[in-house]
């Protein structure tokens, strides 16, 4: 492998509990009922608030719709965030595999299906800069389609200068995973930072299962060169 691709969200940060609380309101206020588990992993992880919102009231939505709910609940969602001081920091060996790469120069992305008032609080929140170069950070733009189409891991290997085939990709999401598989990307593992590790094991597309970054094997890029 030459470089690698991260997911964000309930990857690099383990945020998913506080997702599933604002979804789970916001599909009340919505349809009058809240999402199942079943639906929250089958249609709310790894999608777009566009796609969400059509899944929830049964029909393509307005612009503004889109634009009122989706900007209520990621403010909702950020202000859980800096509420939750005890878990508003990266996941769990993340910021060692990232001094890592970082100190070897192994090309490195994140591709969220967040939008970008989402990105900019991660990026000044955690201080970014320190890693990535955050013109390479993909995210939705209200142009790309939701995982699990193919064409974010696309965009984000083409970013740092690598075919799919040649990146790891460091997923949680059923979505994101069928999203890299449909890349071709050569090397899929899932993080269990919600689900267990048990329910990633009859994926067949997924190399590995970790529960924190320093299970992952640091040998498997090829050839890291020093700065």
């Amino acid at each position: 492998m030459k470089g690698i691709i991260f997911d964000f969200n309930g990857t690099l940060f383990w945020d998913s509990k506080l997702h599933y609380d604002a979804w789970r309101e916001f599909s009340k206020e919505l349809r009058g009922t809240a999402f199942s588990d079943e639906e929250m992993r089958d249609k709310m992880f790894g999608h777009t608030n566009a796609d969400i919102i059509e899944y929830a009231i049964g029909k393509k939505p307005s612009e503004e719709l889109v634009e009122k709910y989706a900007k209520e609940k990621e403010a909702l969602y950020r202000e859980q965030c800096l509420q939750d001081k005890d878990n508003f920091k990266l996941a769990p060996g993340a910021v060692e595999f990232l001094n890592y790469l970082k100190s070897n120069n192994i090309p490195m992305t994140i591709a969220t299906m967040s939008e970008w008032d989402n990105v900019e609080f991660y990026i000044k929140e955690f201080n970014l800069a320190r890693w990535f170069d955050l013109n390479k950070i993909v995210y939705s733009d209200g142009k790309i389609p939701g995982k699990p189409a193919p064409d974010i891991f696309l965009i984000a290997a083409d970013k740092i200068g690598l075919k799919p085939e040649d990146c790891v990709v460091i997923e949680d999401a059923l979505a994101g995973i069928s999203s890299a598989k449909a890349a071709g990307i050569g090397k899929i593992i899932a993080i269990a930072s919600l689900e267990p590790v048990e329910f990633y094991q009859k994926i067949p597309e997924v190399s590995q299962i970790i529960k924190n970054f320093n299970e992952i094997d640091r040998q498997m890029f090829e050839h890291p060169a020093k700065v």
